[in-house]
This record gives structure tokens, sequence and C-alpha cells, in this order.
């Protein structure tokens, strides 16, 4: 039984997830798998993602590991990133996808008439860079990390949930967006921890200790 499996459905840098989660936990079981087996036995679960969302379904299913992933949002911490977050929804507007629909709401794109700064430039998706992440409410995935810092972002697409109460933090592209939610014991960013320095190491530690109770 290991610590913390990295769900491997063939979509994304894996790697760089597993070596922040080594760094931030050096005695931890740390295990990079896509058998469905070692992610249902896993003591806490991290669901990474990057491409688009038609291609991560199609994997996710052709590797057998959709039950897992349901199963494991279900029972035991689990962290969501980038299109893992994504896919935790009921549907994208990218491919008329329809996801997990672990957690209720859409995923949509930022609308291109929107796109402008306050001063009218026009801004590019995907949105990628660093920006600053506001926290809606407290949570222990916010330990140690201060209100409105910076995190990495790179994404065409934002998740939209019916339910305000799963809004763990929001970001803004000009307009703001959810980047965060949780519920019970799922958590789930659109930003890349594992590329955003310090804070984003201290989300991965604070994950590494959490009980999946918020």
């Amino acid at each position: 039984m290991a610590d913390v499996v990295v769900v491997d459905y063939g979509m994304g840098n894996l790697r760089s997830v597993e070596q922040a989660l080594r760094k931030v936990a050096p005695t931890a079981e740390i295990v990079v798998s896509d058998d469905a087996r070692v992610v249902a036995d896993a003591r806490r679960v991290v669901f990474p993602g990057q491409g688009a969302m038609p291609d991560c379904m199609r994997e996710l299913d052709a590797r057998g590991l959709r039950d897992a992933v349901i199963s494991a949002a279900a029972a035991k911490p689990f962290l969501g990133i980038c299109i893992g977050l994504q896919l935790l929804f009921e549907h994208s507007e990218e491919g008329n996808t329809v996801g997990l629909g672990i957690l209720p709401g859409k995923v949509k794109r930022f609308a291109p008439q929107d796109m402008h700064d306050a001063d009218g430039n026009k801004l590019k998706v995907p949105h990628m860079g660093w920006n600053q992440v506001y926290q809606a409410r407290a949570h222990p995935l916010w330990a140690g990390i201060e209100d409105g810092s910076r995190f990495y972002f790179v994404h065409s697409y934002y998740v939209d949930p019916v339910d305000s109460g799963l809004v763990a933090a929001y970001s803004e592209y000009p307009s703001r967006f959810t980047c965060a939610v949780a519920r019970d014991n799922i958590f789930a960013v659109q930003f890349h921890p594992e590329k955003s320095q310090h804070d984003g190491l201290k989300l991965l530690s604070n994950f590494v200790h959490w009980n999946g109770r918020s």
C-alpha cells in the first residue's frame, strides 16, 4: 500500500509531480501507476493531467482507471491538479465532453470577448504564467500559505461549480474564476503546485499530511 499514488493515464509530465512529492515527503512511498489496483490500495491519490479533456477521458477509460479514480475521490485524501480538477466535473465545453460527474458543474472556455485587461490590452488564451490565488475559505491545504500568493497556471478552460460552497479559491483573468475546489476528502486546483516553487511545495506537503477532513 503506497502512501501516495500519482494516477498515470498517459496525459502530462507526471515526473515533475512525483519529484515534487518526493521533495516534500522523502520518507513516504510515492508511486506513479496506471494500475487500477494500485490506485485502489493507495492511502492518498494525486490526479494530475495536461492536454485536451476529450483525450484525457478517452485515455482514462482505455486504461480502466475511471472506477478507481471515482472510488478514490469518494474515500481517501484526493488531490486533483489542472485537468485533474476539470475531469471531476460533469461536462466540459472542450470537445463537448462528459466528465466524471463527481462534482456538480461545468468546465468553460475563457470567452474571447472578455479577454482584455483594464487598459484594453488583449489577454492571451491559454492563460499561462504566475497569478495570484485568493483563498475563499480556510482549509488544511492552505496552512502556511498566505492569501494572494502566486501560483503557476497553464489553461484555456476553468471550472464553474453549481455549488458555490465548493469554491476554495479564485483567481482573476481578467474576471474572477474558480481555481480551487474542496469537498470532504477532495481538494483540486487549476494551477500547478509542482511548478509553483515554495508555496506549491507547501501545498503538496500539506496534502501528504492531510487526513482528508476539512
